[in-house]
């Protein structure tokens, strides 16, 4: 988790949460992290980042990435890790940190 937060903050994304919800029997994983971008590009980047940073620092793989063609809002697979890169409005708009409110959210801050 902490190699996708360091690829999120190698191109300056911003407001990065992580939500623990291993104790929510519901949710489809144990964690999401979620992060947002300021322009579509930096959206872009921010997923790519994270994909060669996390391929080279541990060799796993996302399972699967989508949204890439408009890049308001990147969903990466990583099987118990979730991670959504968003543009602030659709964020703000979706607001999924209320939706997991009864996880456990840590806020990181700007580096």
């Amino acid at each position: 988790m902490e190699t996708i937060v360091e690829g999120i903050r190698n191109k300056k994304g911003h407001r990065i949460v992580s939500i623990d919800l291993k104790r929510i029997k519901e949710a489809p994983v144990e964690y999401m992290i979620i992060a947002e971008g300021s322009s579509n590009t930096q959206v872009n980047a921010i997923v790519d980042e994270i994909d060669d940073y996390v391929r080279t620092t541990t060799h796993v793989h996302p399972l699967a990435i989508d949204g890439k063609d408009n890049a308001e809002w990147i969903a990466m697979d990583y099987g118990t890790i979730f991670v959504h890169i968003m543009l602030r409005p659709v964020r703000d708009f979706y607001s999924i940190e209320t939706l997991w409110a009864d996880g456990k959210v840590t806020e990181y801050e700007e580096v």
